[in-house]
């Protein structure tokens, strides 16, 4: 099931930014990441409560046959005998897959997005030609990876990740075979040696989810895809950590499980994210009435306003009722003194556009060509979540949680956006002149600004000792777009406010998973 077929129509964004941070486009990272041998292994991670499985024993796993049985003594000789053919090739994607791997798909899955974060190209004639979903390796490529599609697309594959992991751990510990190294010492371990059970294998699982779902957002790379969730498996079996039923029971396991991932995507809601012309018209009719300057694209040709629909998808943590409530106040009337001083103020920044803040914009612009913003604090988070040493099962959830909260803070920002619809600083003073790119969606509230407060929120809940840092970076990363001069300082404040909230709904949830 492809759960982004109906939504080729929703990816209409402009230029987020000029200059796109470097960024590796290959499938398959190497950024350093050590061999992990996780400080706890979190044993009890099959009680922890699911984000979205109804259990973590939902998907059933057969029980295993005995180490003595002919049939697990036949996989014995499977292992020794690759064992005895491995090629340095071989042992360099081991050694790749020995850093962990929810943080290494989370390396490659930042790297899809960067690839595919591209607008289309307007034709000479001003009109667009969309991403389809059926024609993936077409002129623009499918899909363009928005940030709120890129925050989406984190959250199914994280969250997918970690409900399946605790799954698999529920049967590790269920069933409790030992890995094929400690059952037969002519095995010898090329992996970090952990005592957690090896049925299912969590390889497999992580393997069966990533493939499965980054294959469905991301149908162009499904080869690359493929052969890295292959490359996983097989890592798992050279090493001897798992034998083939392991890793049979754990493909199976995450497969399944992506599937319930997917039939939810399929009716959250983003099929219906970008409306018709008749409803864009209105927003801008609205605001209008209201005696407000509506927003209007700035891009040449003029584009359709991005998801302005966004704010209806199904959110993980909120209900519609709780994206209505923690909504910020009515920003200035555009006709208001107020408003002349804030865009008094962005002129100023725009005037005064010193190296220093040029370095902090583009630091954080994370536009096209990016991770998008929603990716920054996936990378952020990758650096303290493999100094922990997480096990699997907690890294999992680690990520999990920072992007429930970015979807969610996705969900209440453009709910925010399009229901004020103001207009951007440089559609009030057009002498402004911007120190990035305009996004082609209306300006209050900060996108920047709720995306990381509500990821800053939650790194602050998994690592309190570092939360100065996180905050800090989550100001900086608000103040970049008024030094960009694309956002008032009432959208910075409104959005920082939203993201905090937001991320306080997640970090209720996490207090209560039985995880502490």
């Amino acid at each position: 099931m492809n759960f982004i077929t109906n939504y080729k129509s929703i990816f209409f964004l402009t230029l987020i930014v000029l200059l796109p941070l470097s960024c590796n486009k290959d499938v398959g990272s190497n950024e350093t990441l050590y061999p992990l041998i996780p400080t706890n292994v979190d044993a009890n991670a099959g009680t922890w409560k699911p984000m979205f499985l109804t259990s973590n024993s939902q998907v059933a796993v057969p029980v295993p046959v005995a180490v003595t049985t002919p049939a697990y003594q036949s996989e014995l000789t499977t292992i020794k005998n690759f064992q005895s053919l491995l090629t340095s090739g071989k042992r360099k994607s081991i050694e790749y897959w020995s850093g962990g791997g929810v943080l290494r798909w989370n390396q490659i899955f930042r790297e899809l997005v960067a690839r595919y974060s591209l607008p289309p190209a307007p034709l000479s004639n001003g009109t667009y030609i969309f991403p389809d979903a059926d024609n993936p390796f077409a002129d623009p490529q499918f899909p363009f990876a928005n940030p709120p599609y890129a925050a989406r697309a984190y959250s199914y594959v994280s969250v997918a990740m970690y409900d399946a992991l605790k799954a698999a751990w529920y049967y590790k510990y269920l069933y409790n075979r030992q890995a094929p190294y400690q059952v037969d010492n002519a095995i010898t371990p090329l992996m970090p040696q952990v005592t957690i059970p090896a049925y299912p294998s969590e390889e497999a699982v992580m393997a069966g989810v990533a493939q499965t779902i980054l294959s469905s957002l991301f149908p162009a790379a499904v080869e690359e895809i493929t052969l890295k969730a292959g490359e996983q498996r097989n890592a798992a079996l050279w090493s001897g950590k798992a034998a083939p039923s392991d890793i049979s029971a754990g493909l199976a396991l995450g497969k399944a499980v992506a599937q319930l991932f997917l039939t939810r995507a399929s009716g959250d809601g983003m099929k219906n994210a970008i409306g018709t012309p008749d409803q864009w018209k209105a927003f801008q009719d609205t605001a209008t009435k209201h005696g407000q300057i509506p927003w209007l694209s700035l891009d040449v040709p003029a584009r359709p306003p991005m998801l302005p629909f966004f704010g209806n998808v199904k959110a993980w943590m909120m209900t519609p009722a709780d994206i209505v409530n923690v909504r910020p106040p009515t920003p200035p009337s555009t006709s208001s003194s107020e408003m002349q001083s804030q865009v008094s103020e962005v002129k100023y920044f725009s005037s005064n556009l010193t190296r220093e803040r040029q370095g902090i914009v583009l630091k954080w612009a994370d536009g096209a060509g990016t991770y998008t913003p929603p990716g920054h604090w996936n990378d952020i988070a990758e650096e303290y979540i493999r100094d922990a040493k997480f096990s699997e099962v907690r890294a999992a959830r680690a990520f999990a949680l920072i992007n429930v909260a970015m979807h969610d803070a996705a969900v209440a920002c453009w709910h925010t956006k399009y229901y004020y619809f103001n207009p951007r600083p440089t559609q009030m003073d057009p002498s402004i002149k911007t120190g990035t790119g305009i996004p082609n969606f209306p300006s209050y509230v900060s996108g920047h600004s709720t995306f990381s407060f509500a990821a800053s929120t939650v790194l602050s809940y998994l690592f309190p000792s570092a939360q100065n840092n996180y905050e800090s970076m989550a100001n900086e990363a608000s103040l970049s777009r008024l030094y960009g001069a694309i956002h008032y300082r009432i959208d910075i404040e409104a959005g920082s406010d939203l993201g905090k909230n937001v991320g306080a709904f997640t970090v209720s949830f996490a207090q209560s998973d039985g995880a502490n």
